[in-house]
């Protein structure tokens, strides 16, 4: 049994539309998923980020476990209570967290113990206890733990960190238990790195355990993006076509579009808000950077063709003030802006997909943001 149902809805190529359907609600996809770290999308109020048309936000399992701690959560109701978003949450397993603390971690096939990066405290994070966290957070989308090395690595060190994955995947669904009779679903992550033979090795050893969905972990991690969208190509072919795609902390627009044209359903990355709080917006035609003095007296909307707040009530010199200001509002209306932006573009692959029309949908964006993706305008 399953607490998720996905459908789809319409195909053009290997791009797809549809719904995943969990207790809490509907998830158009394809979808991003504004990522709330530590309980919170930053500079964004719940209802602004729902304003934007996002559907399911991420929490992460690592600073939650962390401050203010699982326990906690859960003694005052839970992530969603929490946090005031009623709608559905995928939690990650806290891995990749994991992964960058090298300096503060071993790893051992019971799991990793790591220090703390806020105060040097010691955790032990194993499959059990990340799905025993994420239990406790209530998400509705929970993750397996996983190793995930950082590229280039040799065959020989992603195979190793393949073998453990598949391993720690198997206890994490044990350890999931019978969750979905409570409405919650528990995803893999496909490991291998950028080599196709052990891509589709995880994903057959994954596809055998059994799980709601399917994510594609270890890419964005310093391999770029030719053989990131390679990569991409070789595996959602593995991967069932009944199930949900998750392409795990990616990443830019074009990352997005060139990944949906290869099957690939959901998406999340810090990208948006981060560039919000630190001056930079996402436009049809590229990126601006609104330190940028050019903009100082420019009246014009910082985008025509959005509607949030930011380009609907704000010009362009108004948020050069609040950006070269250091103003909490300049981050707050950017942060919107990239969120909706990135909604947006999800909304118009979901509509050319549906009219058939996505091949000349990517050919539009590559043309209109350049080949390479959005063009920075210093």
């Amino acid at each position: 049994m399953s607490a998720l149902e996905f459908e789809i809805h319409a195909t053009d190529g290997a791009a797809r539309t549809g719904l995943v359907r969990l207790p809490r609600g509907e998830i158009r996809t394809p979808a991003f998923m504004p990522v709330g770290t530590a309980a919170t999308v930053k500079a964004m109020l719940p209802e602004s980020v729902r304003a934007t048309g996002a559907d399911i936000v991420l929490g992460n399992t690592y600073h939650l476990m962390l401050r203010p701690g699982a326990e906690r959560v859960a003694r005052l109701g839970g992530l969603h209570k929490f946090m005031d978003w009623p709608r559905p949450i995928l939690t990650d397993s806290g891995g990749f967290q994991v992964m960058s603390l090298s300096a503060l971690r071993k790893m051992s096939e019971e799991g990793v113990v790591f220090r703390s990066h806020i105060d040097g405290s010691e955790h032990r994070l194993t499959p059990e206890r990340s799905i025993e966290i994420q239990r406790l957070l209530g998400s509705d989308i929970q993750m397996v733990l996983d190793e995930c090395v950082a590229l280039p690595a040799t065959d020989s060190t992603i195979e190793s960190a393949l073998s453990l994955s598949t391993r720690w995947a198997k206890r994490s669904k044990t350890a999931f238990g019978d969750q979905a009779s409570e409405g919650r679903a528990l995803f893999g992550i496909v490991q291998g790195g950028t080599n196709p033979v052990l891509r589709r090795r995880s994903a057959a050893e994954l596809v055998e355990i059994g799980f709601d969905g399917y994510a594609i972990g270890g890419l964005a991690v310093g391999e770029g993006h030719e053989a990131m969208i390679a990569t991409l190509a070789e595996t959602t072919p593995a991967l069932p076509q009944d199930r949900p795609r998750y392409l795990m902390g990616v990443g830019k627009p074009l990352d997005l579009v060139e990944a949906v044209a290869r099957g690939v359903d959901m998406f999340d990355c810090v990208l948006p808000t981060r560039s919000g709080r630190n001056g930079q917006a996402f436009v049809r035609s590229g990126t601006l950077n609104l330190r940028n003095a050019r903009h100082a007296e420019d009246p014009g909307p910082l985008d025509p063709a959005c509607a949030c707040p930011a380009c609907r009530n704000y010009s362009r010199a108004y948020l050069y003030h609040l950006v070269k200001s250091a103003e909490i509002l300049g981050a707050m209306l950017l942060t919107w802006h990239n969120l909706q932006y990135y909604q947006d573009l999800m909304a118009g692959m979901r509509a050319a997909i549906t009219a058939g029309t996505f091949p000349a949908f990517v050919a539009g964006f590559r043309a209109e943001t350049g080949a390479d993706g959005p063009l920075a305008d210093g």
